[in-house]
């Protein structure tokens, strides 16, 4: 990609976001998905897997679709409303570049920001101000003011762009810390290809200060990452792992850089880790789906020969429990396989869970850590 482009490139956004056009061609952005919620309570969607896990289900609770037309739906970030009143939920929309706004006041749902520069992860960060990765084209890592000002906080690395920002955390002393990839450059679905200038796929950390460090640098394409509720570990994903996706565990150290780690979570089955979060109780609670692995062989299908993918990720898909010593407590089915998800609601414990073409929401007795 050269820099000579960038200006066109982002006048044909502007000039589509004005006339409420996707950049990606016409007025359709994306297919809903029709969902019927279950009318037995409770909810056979959510799998109990372990009994402790049982304090968690609210008996009278069942699963949500809160909005759909999506094109792959990411990066839930959850802001309370007015003295403990109804909030509101932003979340990417990324192959469409923009960034979606659920009100819990009314329903409805509408467009926040257009264009997103590719937004992917989103967070609020200890002041109530929304902080976002643009994982394409622009490469960094954003603040919205209160007056909507943006303000780059994180863009490039020792005098190199950053890879492609893609999920973010805020620690108590108010140091954000997030994950570079290589996912918003490695093709044009969510972006525009193009060259890492980056040797490796980091996790950074932005100290109070503004100060950039690299804080782990041997992993291949960190993707979500969140601390436990003491902040003496840092949880990440690890995209590539080794045989699968893998969730890691690092000490903290008050410095601000991380020791050893150990491996919490292997995601077996052939399960696709992606964003999670933790509750109070130090609980992980990960997206999940078909990491899209193909048989080594092909099979029968139609009278001809197929790769079909590994596993049935019909049976993956949803929100994966575990608890801090990473045994499986239970498992949300959703109709589709869950990217990201965040804990919201008035009190709380309302799980939204962004989930490709939808964004569905479950109320739990579980609260988020943060």
């Amino acid at each position: 990609m050269h820099d000579d482009k960038i200006p066109a490139r982002r006048d044909f956004l502007k000039a589509a976001a004005a006339t409420g056009l996707s950049a990606l061609g016409g007025s359709a952005l994306a297919q809903s998905i029709g969902f019927t919620p279950n009318a037995r309570y409770p909810d056979p969607a959510v799998q109990i897997l372990d009994p402790s896990f049982a304090k968690y289900r609210i008996y009278s609770s069942s699963i949500e679709q809160v909005a759909t037309g999506m094109r792959w739906a990411e990066g839930p970030a959850y802001f309370p409303g007015e003295a403990g009143g109804p909030g509101h939920l932003l979340f990417s929309d990324i192959p469409n570049n923009r960034i979606m706004k659920y009100s819990e006041k009314d329903g409805s749902v509408s467009v926040f920001r257009q264009p997103s520069n590719w937004a992917n992860g989103n967070t609020r960060d200890r002041q109530g101000r929304l902080l976002t990765c643009e994982h394409s084209v622009t490469r960094r890592v954003t603040r919205t003011e209160a007056n909507g000002r943006i303000t780059v906080l994180a863009d490039s690395y020792q005098g190199k762009k950053l890879n492609a920002p893609n999920d973010i955390v805020v620690k108590s002393d108010d140091s954000i810390w997030f994950t570079d990839p290589l996912f918003g450059i490695n093709g044009e679905w969510e972006g525009f290809k193009a060259r890492p200038e980056q040797a490796t796929t980091n996790v950074y950390r932005i100290a109070p200060d503004g100060q950039l460090s690299a804080v782990i640098t041997d992993i291949v394409n960190p993707n979500g990452l969140a601390f436990s509720p003491d902040e003496k570990k840092l949880y990440v994903v690890e995209w590539k792992g080794t045989p699968n996706r893998s969730i890691w565990a690092y000490d903290v150290n008050a410095d601000g850089t991380v020791g050893a780690r150990s491996k919490l979570i292997d995601a077996a089955d052939h399960g696709a880790l992606d964003g999670f979060k933790v509750d109070r109780d130090g609980n992980l609670w990960c997206g999940w789906g078909s990491n899209g692995a193909l048989q080594a062989e092909p099979v029968e299908a139609g009278g001809r020969k197929v790769y079909a993918l590994k596993g049935k990720p019909e049976d993956l898909d949803g929100v994966m429990v575990f608890n801090p010593q990473g045994k499986a407590l239970a498992h949300i089915r959703l109709p589709e396989r869950c990217a990201n998800l965040c804990f919201g609601g008035p009190k709380n414990n309302r799980l939204y869970m962004a989930s490709c073409h939808s964004v569905y929401a479950l109320h739990v007795e579980a609260h988020g850590a943060t």
